[in-house]
């Protein structure tokens, strides 16, 4: 657990890191395409996007280990594209944590301290401050091996913060806990983050941990930003049939046609019409469906409805998620609050309604 009774006293300069137009190859295969954004001091900014996507390497770039072939970055309006990693003033916590297996816990923490020459007593105060502040007082004495995944994470985490970073690193630090640590781990980092007010930039592959932490998103896909924005943006109003898989696995609906409507489009799917809200143009469009956005009725009564009969039903204590199949043969996934659960049994023939929340994406 956290320990309000030793707030932590981070230096909080200014920390607004800016990468512009930066390219990144391996021989024949681009890692980075030209990318660019802007990361505000003080926010907490995830990297998100499959193996392969180029996020770490991105973080990497960031860090000083890799240098672009193309672009720049800046901390600041500092060009720090080939300045060497150790005058970035950041810190870095790594996915396998990195510690040091024949130093004790005070020793690692302190290690960064030391190479920048600050006393023992300096020392002293600031490994036992941060210590303190993320749980591990107790424990100075300990070596790695005798710690728990949680615990050795805190270790890194209070390594990379002593030494009062401008910008704080993440390249997947929860991904070698167990489900529940990796929660409880989420509101430790997030906690520490909005104390010290650093800046921070987290690589994840993980959905869940990149709506619950971040301030914004950046959802990578080779080596371009699909989609930036807000976690509450990113999962309401995704762009394209990419972020919207991505980010809570919605339905994605052939569309066989659309009209336009006033402020809102008809939207022909399977054996029916809905009207989504929004209007657009072109081609190359698909219904992007979350399971809780499409209701189950025994009938077809309302306009709007859509046939479909019941695959299977899976109960999941809150909720029970079902399988449907449309008269086109595709298949949905529909979540139902277990207060509203019919238990369809399979076979079932029923019909749908979708919600306004539902949006076009492109293909």
């Amino acid at each position: 657990m956290l320990h309000s009774l030793y707030p932590l006293t981070l230096t909080t300069l200014m920390a607004k890191i800016t990468i512009e137009g930066v390219t990144k190859r391996y021989g024949d295969v681009t890692i980075i395409d030209k990318l660019s954004l802007q990361v505000r001091h003080g926010e907490f900014f995830t990297l998100l996007g499959p193996s392969g996507c180029g996020k770490t390497t991105l973080l990497r770039m960031i860090a000083g280990f890799i240098v672009p072939d193309e672009g720049r970055l800046l901390l600041d309006e500092q060009d720090i594209t080939h300045m060497p990693a150790h005058k970035r003033e950041t810190g870095m916590v790594f996915q396998d944590y990195a510690l040091f297996p024949d130093k004790t816990v005070f020793d690692n923490v302190a290690y960064g301290l030391r190479v920048r020459k600050f006393s023992s007593r300096q020392i002293a105060d600031k490994v036992g401050q941060i210590l303190e502040r993320v749980g591990l007082g107790h424990l100075p004495k300990r070596y790695p091996g005798e710690l728990s995944g949680g615990q050795r994470q805190r270790v890194a985490l209070a390594r990379a913060l002593v030494i009062e970073p401008r910008v704080l690193l993440m390249d997947e630090p929860l991904s070698n806990l167990d489900a529940k640590l990796r929660i409880q781990m989420r509101d430790v980092i997030r906690q520490l983050q909005q104390e010290s007010k650093i800046t921070a930039i987290f690589v994840t592959h993980d959905q869940e941990e990149a709506l619950s932490m971040s301030d914004r998103i950046a959802l990578l896909r080779q080596g371009r930003i699909d989609q930036l924005d807000t976690p509450e943006g990113l999962y309401a109003r995704p762009a394209t049939s990419y972020a919207a898989d991505f980010i809570g696995a919605a339905n994605l609906i052939t569309v066989q046609s659309l009209a336009t409507q006033a402020d809102s489009m008809q939207v022909s799917i399977a054996d029916g019409h809905i009207h989504v809200p929004g209007v657009v143009s072109g081609a190359d469009w698909q219904l992007a469906a979350r399971p809780e956005h499409i209701t189950i009725h025994p009938d077809g009564a309302a306009p709007g409805r859509i046939s479909a009969q019941v695959l299977y039903r899976r109960y999941l204590g809150f909720k029970a998620t079902y399988a449907l199949r449309l008269s086109d043969g595709a298949t949905l996934n529909v979540d139902v609050p277990a207060a509203n659960d019919a238990a369809y049994v399979p076979g079932t023939a029923v019909f749908l309604s979708f919600s306004p929340e539902c949006r076009l994406v492109r293909a």
